[in-house]
């Protein structure tokens, strides 16, 4: 018998239409992960310069990311037992506090420090977003709705603030230092709080919030971050002499993880609902190898257009915009050919992503600029159908009761690719970003991209979805 979903047999005879005042402060919130997470890709030159520091600036990377794969299904789960715009609030205060603090981090350990809060602040957006869109299209339109303009707006927003962070980041430590990419997040999150106050409803009298914090996983949150970091720092050694140990505390505590969530009452990952939903399951793999790739590019190309071309942190930024319109604009047509088909949305994205990714081998220092906003453009082009296709694949096959779980562990699925992002570039671009280190990158992405592409061609999990369309 297949597994109730928030995508279910009564269907809604059209897809709902969310109020704009409903959707706004959750698509404002929703993206300033995103924003944060590649704003960062401009300024870490800056920074380490600020700090007198080597390779470890890479940690303000990796650390957001980390931060990101852990609370974000922590804040779906939290989001469904405590209320989702309380959980949302919640984030939004966090945000604030971190933002305000980094600016003043006395050393490089200080500002990781205050860019983990900014992680699990802007990790609660998300799931709690979602979660309040599936309650406000079971209301309004059927349990067996699928809010596809939401899901557009969101998917759309993240696409277009990931594509402008490198360009707004270059501009802001342009004009007034790499502090500046931190009090930018100061008016959008008071703007979010206040719409969040004034037009998303309130939540359900809430159960015990001791009890539900008690309930966390905190054993399984500490065993996925220990073998994240041992896989990560085993990653960023193989340039040089690698660390075989930290990849033997990676099995290691894998191993510990799974034995743990297997027997825990309420598992930080739910390994049971995942391996009992192969659709849910294949997304999220189909995620991770997604944000490899797009994540490789946001980081390698700011990079080598600095260090191989001699570019300005703000120029370098501005070479991106191509990206972000690009991604911005195929979000808004994906929408529309979802209710087509889900399996043609991807398939469009992944032979984009082939196309763009192949064609960063033909990048070399002589390359005229014009081509370079060309490629860019290409490379624009798959983020509004993957991460569309995806997004709603995830909404289709997740457990109904679980939207805000299922959510989370969709981030997590993308923030573990991005961290495998950040590590495969500082392996194949290193910190002098020469032509052939970002041939080797094209090379290793193109092959993911391929793998993508058949994938979407030949599985056979979205007939199912697509009829729950």
């Amino acid at each position: 018998m297949p597994l109730p979903t928030a995508q279910t047999a009564t269907q809604a005879a059209a897809p709902p239409r969310i109020p704009l005042g409903f959707l706004t402060p959750i698509v404002l919130g929703t993206l300033l992960n995103a924003l944060n997470s590649s704003m960062i890709a401009v300024a870490l030159l800056s920074i380490q310069k600020a700090f007198d520091a080597g390779a470890e600036v890479i940690w303000l990377v990796s650390g957001l990311y980390l931060a990101t794969a852990v609370a974000q299904p922590t804040m779906g789960r939290l989001a469904d037992a405590l209320g989702a715009r309380r959980v949302f609030g919640f984030g939004l205060v966090l945000v604030l506090v971190s933002a305000t603090a980094a600016p003043f981090a006395p050393t490089l350990g200080w500002l990781i420090a205050a860019r983990v809060v900014l992680g699990i602040g802007t990790s609660a957006a998300y799931p709690a977003g979602m979660s309040m869109m599936r309650t406000w299209a079971a209301a309004h339109s059927g349990e067996g709705s699928t809010p596809t303009g939401g899901l557009g707006a969101i998917s759309a927003a993240s696409q277009a603030a990931v594509a402008l962070g490198p360009p707004l980041g270059g501009v802001l430590v342009q004009l007034a230092g790499w502090r500046a990419i931190f009090w930018v997040n100061v008016p959008l999150t008071v703007a979010a709080m206040i719409m969040a106050f004034l037009w998303l409803p309130a939540d359900e009298p809430a159960r015990d919030a001791g009890a539900t914090l008690r309930e966390l996983d905190l054993a399984g949150m500490a065993l996925f971050t220990g073998e994240l970091c041992g896989l990560m720092l085993f990653l960023l050694s193989l340039p040089d002499d690698p660390w075989w140990w930290a990849l033997a505390v990676f099995v290691v505590l894998t191993a510990a993880l799974i034995y743990r969530e297997l027997r825990a009452n309420k598992p930080f990952v739910d390994l049971r609902m995942i391996a009992r939903n192969g659709p849910l399951a294949a997304t999220y793999l189909r995620c991770m190898g997604t944000y490899v790739v797009f994540y490789s590019i946001t980081y390698a190309l700011p990079q080598w257009l600095q260090q191989g071309r001699g570019l300005s942190e703000s120029a370098s930024g501005l070479v991106m915009l191509p990206v972000a319109a690009l991604g911005f604009a195929t979000t808004m047509w994906a929408t529309r050919l979802v209710e087509r088909g889900l399996r043609t949305v991807l398939i469009t994205g992944s032979a984009a992503l082939c196309l763009g990714s192949g064609a960063l081998a033909l990048f070399g220092e002589t390359v005229p600029i014009w081509e370079v906003l060309l490629i860019a453009a290409v490379l624009g082009l798959p983020n509004g159908f993957n991460s569309l296709g995806n997004q709603t694949l995830m909404y289709r096959t997740a457990p109904a009761d679980q939207i805000g779980t299922a959510s989370g562990l969709y981030r997590t699925a993308q923030y573990i690719g991005a961290n495998l992002a950040s590590a495969l570039v500082g392996i194949a671009v290193g910190r002098d970003a020469d032509d052939s280190g970002l041939h080797l990158l094209a090379a290793v992405i193109t092959g993911i991209s391929l793998v993508l592409l058949v994938n979407a061609a030949t599985t056979r999990h979205l007939r199912g979805a697509e009829a729950r369309g």
